[in-house]
């Protein structure tokens, strides 16, 4: 698992946590089952507290994304379908793309709106 952390970046540290997991996760790089470090190790590896990496994880545990098997540890949890994991990664990217060009929320979703009617043939 390979997590950056970028300061500059407007999303604060747990979001880029919890962001890259949950990509890693879907896209297949963190296999079903893959044993993610502990809170304080992966705070201690990208020099962020604790707390952040709590946060992260708590965060991919509410979306489904991973598992606490109490002492255990935290596991990537079992996914969606291949087109779902597929189609979640492909609006992880379009999200990330339109904020960088400054488009509002709503222009976003409106250019999906636009898009999907064309792709299914809605007038």
């Amino acid at each position: 698992m390979t997590l950056k952390i970028h300061i500059d970046d407007s999303a604060a540290p747990y979001e880029q946590i919890r962001a890259q997991i949950s990509t890693q996760a879907r896209s297949g790089a963190l296999p079903v089952g893959y044993k993610l470090p502990t809170v304080r190790g992966l705070a201690e590896s990208l020099g962020l507290a604790a707390n952040t990496v709590a946060k992260a994880y708590r965060a991919l545990e509410t979306d489904g994304v991973i598992e606490t098997r109490g002492r255990n540890g935290t596991f990537v949890a079992a996914a969606g379908s291949a087109a779902e994991r597929e189609a979640s990664l492909a609006a992880q990217v379009y999200a990330e793309k339109v904020r960088r060009l400054g488009l509002t929320e709503g222009d976003a979703v409106a250019a999906v709106r636009d898009a999907l009617r064309a792709a299914y043939g809605e007038g």
